[in-house]
């Protein structure tokens, strides 16, 4: 290859390692493991440049520690459920089973020329019956551990998508999808038990040293452990059945500032009141119109509907406190019932000013508080919402310590109890769409909701339904509803919801270490591969995904299907940023909106923008997140052709660290692309250089172990970046060293095996036109000679007065009298003493020597 050629060589190592079997993984207890996975993509039947980085990062790792002795498992599968299919098959008149695979299989296509070390035995997509029969079996362990269960819930509908969204799935109110307003609505669901594990899953928080602190703080934040007050308000002639209304507060502190008490639409009183009143029905069912998430809630204009009903204030008999049903009270938090502090919370202030309610500040800040206390209810007016925390007790006390103080207050005078409460709630996994994993139960008549039996799983999803019309089509297809109870064999019905997609991915982990294994796991090789050493992905997914997975491990460790040492199935964790790039606009002649540009239609001169074919100047907004609808993409396949796979991976790693946002930039891929083309060039003038050793050959020796020293810190500690900074540098020292051709062919063989985490084809051509034995990839990686690192000589500068004017080489170890002695023998030196003694002269050692005249 007389110049560096790309569509030759990619193809050709490509081959060579899928002859080898190079990728494929099998437990060896001989060797140390190391599992290293990015998340898995949804097959959408294109790859972009985002993908193209988050997985070549893993595959640095995986080669790294390949090349390093263990014995590594990179699999690859595809997250393939989901509401997408189902409105591609509604949109086209297709099939989500269809639609998926055919993008799996194009999306493979687009994978296999970038070269990286996956061990493609080990695929699986989620809608295979083989995998989902699996999750099936996990659910129905899950339902005899008691970790899973059915209930009737409040839960947030997706009126166009027509399925239940969890909180985490509603964004600014709306379907993450569809973008729809979502609306409360009750349905009997079921639900995993994740909150029992909430103390856990905040203390094991702590032992998660390599994953990043933004992460376990935002999950930490999700689990939101808290500690309050639980207590009662004596309901006045209330109806039948109801004669207190049980509130949970963290802020007790501000118990005596109450000026009314909200319950949820959904409480217990407020349906009874609902049932008799069509005024409180038609306020309640205007309210689940919307969404139930905190977001949602809080963003929402306060409303609120006077039962009529009063409560009599604790630490106040005589005091009496309207009851609102209010549209910003959950009923799964707490116990669907709060009273309303105005002066100390913004949502009960804003209440009040709507509703012409008393604002009762119970503390002001500190420098006016008053530690005179007083168990009086006071109706008085504040103009503003004081959010410092006071009680003032036998001591004032504030912060923190004032919650603590009111809560033994109030157990002191029979005024409930301390509780701990978590806001993390239970995960309800029922979605009413087709494309998703069937929930194996049955409904009989007779024998209630019965589990499938194990033998009979997979239960899989029919093949021949359609979508002509809204909602499931699971409930309009009698020959697969329709069955035998498998208790009793009388007539029963299939459920018909599915599961959230996100149990999908809460395992498939556990699944790569054995794919083919008949039950989920097999515990020989769930021993040996779990944990995940290094797992990567978008900090999008820190509690969707990550918070599941992490209780689905638990789970399954106590189903027996992971053990112990996998209850935090992810060692180390490292999200990584976005790939960015321009955008491209010009206006629309008719009504002068933006029209967006591909990157491929544009050319830059003389630092503008101009559409190649009418030579129009567009605008350039820099840096921006791609977006299809924005055109702003770049196609990882288009890239590969026209400069090859190594430059593609070379550039998203190089050009920032790999934790930061990188702007993809066509110069940046040419200059990468020339980067590796002079390596070739180096490495070919090398291959014919017969000439002898010289003296320049320790030199260059020393720059290759400093080189592995760097680079080998670089990768294991994700800077990846900075490795290939450390590349570019022992590149430029290889091409002007006059060593000889021994030292100068270890060098550049040296080079090969460092680069062959990023480049590995280029690596693999290199390796082998140096001589190299076998593939590079096989090679033990290079190690450090220490004593290389020490070096004999230092060269020092000389400055006098500020000015640098000389300087010297002398030995690593010279004293300083030496130093000063050479430094001031130096003719330029001389010249500015003129005969003088110098004033003063200070040595840096192994830096600099400064003299001052």
């Amino acid at each position: 290859m007389s110049s560096y050629a790309p569509s030759e060589i990619e193809p050709k190592w490509q081959a060579a390692w899928a002859d080898a079997g190079t990728f494929a993984s099998e437990r060896d207890e001989s060797k140390p493991k190391y599992y290293v996975l990015e998340m898995f993509p949804y097959p959408s039947g294109r790859l972009h440049i985002g993908h193209v980085r988050n997985y070549t990062m893993g595959d640095v790792v995986a080669r790294y520690k390949m090349s390093t002795g263990h014995n590594v498992l990179h699999p690859m599968g595809w997250d393939a459920f989901g509401m997408p299919a189902e409105n591609a098959a509604m949109a086209t008149g297709g099939h989500p089973s269809d639609y998926t695979y055919n993008n799996i299989a194009e999306m493979k296509t687009q994978m296999k020329p970038l070269g990286w070390s996956l061990d493609w035995n080990r695929e699986f997509a989620t809608c295979d019956p083989a995998y989902y029969g699996q999750q099936q079996a996990l659910f129905l362990d899950f339902l005899e551990k008691g970790l899973v269960y059915r209930k009737n819930a409040v839960v947030n509908w997706d009126p166009v998508d027509m399925t239940v969204l969890a909180n985490e799935q509603v964004e600014d109110g709306k379907g993450w999808r569809s973008g729809a307003e979502v609306e409360r609505r009750e349905l009997t669901q079921w639900f995993f038990k994740i909150s029992d594990h909430s103390e856990e899953l905040l203390e094991a928080l702590d032992g998660l040293d390599n994953w990043p602190a933004k992460v376990k703080l935002m999950q930490a934040n999700w689990i939101g452990k808290s500690r309050g007050l639980q207590f009662s308000f004596s309901l006045i002639d209330g109806p039948s059945g109801h004669d207190r209304v049980e509130v949970y507060t963290t802020r007790p502190d501000t118990l005596l500032g109450a000026s009314f008490v909200g319950i949820s639409p959904d409480h217990p009183l407020a349906k009874q009141l609902e049932a008799d009143n069509p005024d409180v029905a038609a306020f309640c069912a205007d309210v689940r119109k919307g969404g139930t998430t905190e977001e949602a809630l809080e963003k929402a204009e306060k409303r609120g509907f006077d039962t009529g009903l009063r409560v009599r204030h604790p630490f106040d008999t005589a005091a009496e406190l309207p009851v609102y049903i209010a549209n910003f009270i959950l009923m799964d938090y707490g116990t669907g019932a709060i009273f309303g502090c105005p002066a100390h919370d913004q949502r009960d202030f804003d209440f009040a000013t709507k509703y012409d309610l008393p604002i009762i500040p119970t503390f002001l800040p500190s420098e006016d508080a008053s530690t005179e206390f007083t168990a009086a209810y006071v109706p008085m007016k504040s103009e503003k919402v004081y959010y410092c925390k006071g009680f003032a007790g036998d001591d004032w006390q504030t912060g923190d310590a004032a919650v603590d103080a009111a809560i033994a207050f109030c157990e002191e005078n029979g005024v409930g109890h301390g509780v701990t409460k978590f806001r993390l709630r239970d995960w309800g996994l029922s979605r009413q769409r087709y494309w998703g994993c069937p929930i194996p139960v049955v409904h009989c008549d007779a024998c209630g909701v019965v589990p499938e039996k194990k033998e009979n799983l997979p239960i899989e999803l029919p093949y021949d339904v359609s979508f002509d019309v809204p909602g499931n089509p699971l409930d309009r297809h009698p020959t697969w509803r329709d069955c035998a109870c498998p208790s009793c064999g009388a007539e029963a019905r299939r459920e018909t919801d599915t599961m959230d997609t996100f149990v999908d991915s809460s395992w498939y982990f556990a699944r790569f270490t054995a794919p083919g294994a008949t039950t989920p796991t097999s515990a020989e090789d769930a021993a040996y591969w779990m944990n995940v050493d290094q797992y990567i992905g978008g900090i999008e997914h820190a509690i969707l995904h990550l918070l599941y997975s992490r209780f689905f491990a638990r789970a399954m460790h106590m189903t027996g299907h992971l053990p112990e040492t996998a209850k935090e199935p992810f060692d180390a964790l490292f999200t990584q940023g976005m790939v960015t790039h321009a955008i491209y606009t010009t206006k629309n002649p008719q009504d002068g909106r933006p029209v967006y540009h591909y990157p491929e239609e544009v050319e830059l001169r003389d630092g503008k923008a101009f559409l190649k074919e009418a030579g129009t100047e567009v605008t350039v907004i820099p840096s921006a997140k791609m977006s299809k609808s924005k055109n702003n993409v770049v196609d990882p396949t288009r890239i590969v052709a026209e400069f090859g796979a190594d430059t593609a991976r070379w550039f998203v790693l190089s050009d920032s660290p790999p934790e930061r946002d990188v702007e993809w930039t066509a110069a940046g891929a040419e200059a990468a692309h020339k980067h590796l083309g002079r390596v070739w060039r180096i490495a070919s003038d090398i291959a014919e250089d017969t000439s002898p050793a010289s003296d320049a050959d320790e030199a260059l020796l020393k720059e290759m172990h400093r080189a592995i020293r760097d680079v080998t810190g670089g990768i294991d500690s994700f800077g990846f970046n900075a490795a290939i900074a450390k590349l570019y540098a022992f590149t430029n020292a290889l091409s002007k060293s006059k060593a000889g051709s021994a030292a100068k062919r270890t060098a550049a063989m040296t080079l090969a095996q460092l680069m062959a985490p990023m480049t590995p084809h280029l690596a693999e051509e290199i390796w082998a036109l140096l001589g190299g034995q076998g593939l590079v990839i096989d090679a033990p990686w290079p190690e450090v000679d220490e004593a290389m690192l020490v070096d004999a000589t230092v060269t020092l500068p000389i400055q006098v007065n500020g000015k640098r004017k000389a300087e010297i080489v002398v030995a690593a170890d010279a004293s300083k009298d030496e130093i000063e002695a050479l430094a001031l023998s130096q003719d330029a030196v001389q010249r500015m003493l003129d005969g003088s003694a110098p004033k003063k002269i200070i040595v840096v050692p192994g830096r600099i020597v400064n003299i001052v005249i």
